[in-house]
């Protein structure tokens, strides 16, 4: 099997300057293995929402920078309303906003933590729980996500829905 980094890396690099030029923000890239085969996996956003349409213009432009990878499947996604928080900027977006921390080991015989963000603060994930302030060291902590509050009634009504 091909040494997978470097063209890997080289893709990344080309990625977020395609990202860039479009005016997008550039989120990450995965190379995964699932049983369907190895995904490759661009995620962009942009304020006030990525279309399917700029999603697909990207693929268009991204497919040829990545002949020299080895992959299965590509997909160029939104990171969606449950996107990790994993840059300055995502945590200083996600401020005062409610979030869920899933550690690699538990503390206190919990490994996962909900609050409210307070931010990254001497490089510690700090949020506010109903117990006080709890500090996270980065290296602790599996995955930081929003909590999306989800109306179940508006699911089950279909309301808000267009037909």
């Amino acid at each position: 099997m091909p040494n997978q980094s470097m063209p890997l890396t080289r893709v990344e690099r080309v990625a977020i300057r395609l990202a860039e030029q479009l005016g997008f923000e550039w989120v990450d890239l995965e190379l995964v293995k699932e049983p369907a085969g190895r995904f490759l996996r661009f995620y962009v956003d942009k304020e006030g929402g990525i279309t399917l349409d700029d999603l697909e213009n990207y693929h268009r432009k991204i497919l040829p920078e990545t002949e020299d990878v080895d992959y299965d499947y590509m997909e160029v996604s939104s990171p969606g309303v449950d996107r990790p928080l994993k840059k300055e900027r995502d945590f200083e977006r996600a401020k005062g906003q409610p979030v869920e921390v899933k550690l690699y080991k538990p503390l206190d015989g919990a490994k996962t933590w909900q609050g409210e963000l307070q931010g990254l603060i001497d490089g510690k994930i700090v949020i506010r729980t109903q117990a006080g302030d709890m500090a996270f060291d980065r290296k602790a902590v599996a995955v930081v996500k929003p909590v999306v509050d989800i109306d179940e009634e508006l699911l089950e009504d279909g309301a808000g829905l267009e037909e």
